[in-house]
Formats: C-alpha cells, structure tokens, sequence
C-alpha cells in the first residue's frame, strides 16, 4: 500500500457548493451557546469492530473525509426326558427276567449370548448310552450255563440345531450435511441480501419545526431525523439477516477526538464504525443557515443538514450489513492507490443512494415540494469532489436519483456498477 494509505478514512469529505449566487460568508461569532453534550443521553456505545490488522488507513494527513471506517436371560429350555431300555431274554425252558437300569443322562442347554443384540439359545446335543445288562447267571443240574448276550443300543441321532435367522438392520439414513459456504468481500458488497430486501416504506417522518439557527435547533433537527431514520431502516436491515441497532449521534464544535481519529469544524460531518456513532458538525450546520438572510438559501442549508445527516445514516446502514467491514478489508487488499479511491467512490456513493432512499420514501410528509426540491435537485448535483474519493457531481446525480426514485437498495449497488458510472 502507498504511504498515504496508512491511516484509514474515518469522515466524509462530501462537500455541495453554496446556493445558487450565494457567495459562503464566515458565520457570525460568539452567538452560539456551547455545544451539547453526547447525544442521545446515555445511549450505549457497541463494541468496535476489529481492524483486521490493517493500520488506520485513509486520506493523506489534514485531509478529513469520511465513512470508515455459529443369568443369560430368558427361562431354560425344558429336560428332556430320559428313556428307559428293558431287555428280556429268553432261554428254552427257563425264563430268566433281567432288569436293566436304565440311566438317563440329563443335560443341560447352554445359552450363548452375544454383546451385539439379545442372545439365542442353543441346545447342546445330548448323550443317552444304553450299556447292556449285567449278565445274570442261574446255574442248573445238567445244564450247561447259557451266555448272555451284551446288547448294546446305538446312540439316538445328535439332532442338528439352526441358528435362528437374524435380518440386517439397514443403517439409518442420514441426511447429508449441507457444505458451508464461505462469503467472501466481493460477495458480501456486491450480493448482499439487503438488496433483496424490498422497497423502504414512508414512515411519515415531518420536518422539525426549530431551525438551526442555534446549537438547540439543530440539535432538534438531528433527533428527528434520528428518530425517522430509526422507524425507517429495521425493517430492511432485518430482511437482509443482520440485527438493527440504532446509531449514536455526537455534536462537536471545534477539535473533537474519536477512536477514528481527531477532526475540526473545518471539515463536514463524519460516521466511525468502531463506535457505530454519527459526528454532526453543528458549527458547519448552523453557520450554513445563519450566513443567508434570504429565506431560498436558507431552504438550501436545511437540504444540506438533511442530505448530510441521511447520508452518516447511510454509512451506519454499511457497517450493520457487513458492507463496511468487507470494503475496509478490500481496500486494504487493493493493489493501486488508484483501486482504493475507486472502492472509496463505490462506498461514498452508495451512502448518499441510500440517503436519498429515504427522502424519497418520505418525499410527500417531510415535505419534499416546492423549493426544498427544487434546492435538494440543486444540491445533490452540485457537489466537489477534490479528493476523487466520493464521486463527482454527475454521477453523485445519478445514485442520489436513483435512491430517491426507487426507494429501494437494489438501486444502490454501486458494486456491479461499471468504473464510469462511480467516477
């Protein structure tokens, strides 16, 4: 990166020229009570986003512009019951009764289990020997002693066991997991589902009735617009998947330090996403207004306050979708000073769409008639751009326009928009 982008731009450096023949005078002195304190009261600060290592990189020093920034069971099997075997024999002329005892071996049946699922029983075979009787011998007169004969049975069959048959359990079906999809910065600003996120609706936002003739009036003018604006985006910052959170706005007069860095009255209004706070430059606002004394000019520096402070919402819209922190990571990444300013250009114009997004959807309440349209057509094509890092006059024109016409962020993604059209 080029020297000059070691600080990282903090604040807007959008400036419109004056009235039409209206010459910028200095503002009067001494005739503004102190400026306010933080505003609004007590409003939370939300913790600063990280930096991602990049210094504070931004516009050459003294050059203020802005916008920065998930037992085996089951019963036994019944004995079988033991045969018995009587063997009678017969011998001509004597009847010799042998009783053989029969034993009956019982046995038991073994159960074989298995850790993967209920056991199953299988029997064992079982042995019944039949031996033969014992030779019984009765002796005789003159006759001779018969022999006996061993009759032996043969062993029943060993009967054959099956296991039983054990169908597979199929495998339960799993769905498969869905890949993740990593976003990379070029999708999160050019695809962002804010653009997806419909039409912004009038909320009936009124212009104050105090004027910013003085640090009070101003300050009014600031709430109500705060107030407005805060009816107006939730609804499509939610659409888009992130989580609204209103801003915080500070007044300053003077040098005022910020975690984005110090800045003077010299310079216009400034957004800091560390903070997620709005800088209104009162002396700027309220010398603006009290430096004409006819009352078509005067039309025009209420234009300027609303544009301004609509256009700092703007950047705090970016930073809540993500499209902040991801052109702050590209334009540290970027190869050329030349890239950075055109990323600069793409974000700055996109902020002022998005300003004009809701004065338009607030054209017939605010109201937008008249010579506050006829001033704001003037403004919004008329402004400088001596940095090349906001766009000039004519595309400026163009995205304000386009905001303002559509009422929808579709229009304003300047991320697909050809080189000519954010020059």
């Amino acid at each position: 990166m080029s020297q000059d982008s070691a600080t990282v731009k903090r604040v807007s450096g959008n400036q419109w020229g004056p009235p039409p023949g209206q010459y910028p005078q200095q503002p009067p002195q001494g005739q503004y009570p102190p400026p306010g304190q933080p505003w609004p009261p007590q409003q939370p600060q939300y913790g600063a986003p990280p930096q991602y290592g990049a210094p504070q990189y931004g516009p050459p020093p003294g050059q203020p512009q802005f916008g920065w920034g998930a037992g085996p069971g089951g019963p036994k099997p019944p004995r079988k019951k033991g045969g018995g075997a009587k063997l009678a024999l017969t011998v001509v002329g004597l009847i010799v009764v042998g009783v053989v005892g029969l034993v009956g071996v019982s046995t038991a049946l073994k159960h074989n289990g298995s850790d993967d699922g209920p056991y199953s029983s299988q029997p064992e075979p079982t042995y019944s020997s039949t031996y033969g009787s014992s030779p019984s011998y009765t002796p005789t007169v003159d006759q001779p002693t018969p022999t006996t004969t061993q009759s032996a049975t043969k062993p029943p069959p060993r009967p054959t066991t099956t296991r039983p048959v054990v169908k597979p359990t199929a495998p339960r079906t799993t769905r498969p997991k869905k890949p993740v999809v990593v976003l990379t910065d070029l999708d999160i600003v050019a695809r962002n589902r804010l653009y997806k996120s419909g039409a912004m609706r009038s909320v009936n936002c009124k212009e104050s009735k105090a004027r910013q003739s003085t640090y009070a009036g101003a300050t009014a003018n600031y709430k109500n617009l705060w107030n407005c604006l805060n009816r107006s985006w939730p609804s499509l910052v939610t659409k888009s998947g992130a989580k609204f959170r209103p801003p915080n706005v500070r007044t300053f007069t003077g040098t005022i330090n910020t975690p984005c860095g110090s800045w003077n009255d010299s310079g216009p209004p400034f957004y800091c996403p560390s903070t997620e706070t709005i800088y209104m430059n009162l002396t700027e606002d309220v010398g603006h207004y009290n430096q004409y004394n006819q009352s078509i000019p005067r039309v025009w520096s209420r234009m300027w306050m609303l544009h301004q402070f609509a256009h700092e919402y703007g950047h705090h819209v970016q930073e809540l979708t993500g499209i902040f922190r991801a052109y702050s990571r590209m334009r540290y990444e970027a190869p050329s000073t030349a890239k950075e300013l055109e990323l600069s250009r793409r974000l700055e114009l996109q902020a002022s769409c998005f300003s004009d997004i809701f004065i338009g959807a607030n054209r017939n309440s605010y109201p937008i008639s008249g010579q506050s349209a006829a001033q704001w057509r003037y403004l919004i094509g008329h402004v400088t751009d001596n940095n090349n890092d906001h766009g000039d006059a004519p595309n400026h024109k163009y995205w304000a326009l386009r905001g303002y016409n559509t009422r929808n962020p579709s229009s304003c993604n300047t991320y697909v928009a050809s080189p000519k059209k954010v020059q």
